[in-house]
């Protein structure tokens, strides 16, 4: 059973930073593409960055380029995302999310196994 448990959410003001946790469990985790998504009320979840685990390959959405890096520990199974300068427009519920393959950025359903969610809270 895979198990993606998110940590790290919080409230911080504008400019500040945040580091979010993704621990993965259940099966080994090399073939697979890991992937952060963020979703607002009333909206659909969206594509924020994503690693292949294998290659460490990282690919960012053009609004947090720069300002995110998503990284991954092989040893403790856990995949990050730091947040730098951090703006209003990044408060959401972070999801981490899971697929077999190569990283694909759209549609999140294909990602097949998904986290409970983290609150990061931006204030101005």
């Amino acid at each position: 059973q895979v198990q993606l448990v998110e940590s790290g959410g919080g409230l911080v003001q504008a400019g500040g930073s945040l580091r979010l946790s993704c621990a993965a469990s259940g099966r080994t985790f090399s073939s697979y593409s890991m992937g952060w998504f963020r979703q607002t009320p009333g909206k659909e979840r969206v594509f924020v960055a994503a690693i292949y685990w294998s290659s460490g390959s990282t690919y960012y959405a053009d609004s947090v380029k720069g300002r995110f890096t998503i990284s991954r520990d092989n040893a403790k199974n856990t995949v990050y995302l730091q947040m730098n300068s951090l703006e209003p427009e990044d408060t959401a519920v972070y999801y981490c999310a899971a697929k077999r393959g190569v990283v694909v950025v759209s549609p999140s359903k294909i990602y097949e196994y998904w986290g409970q969610g983290t609150q990061v809270t931006v204030s101005s």
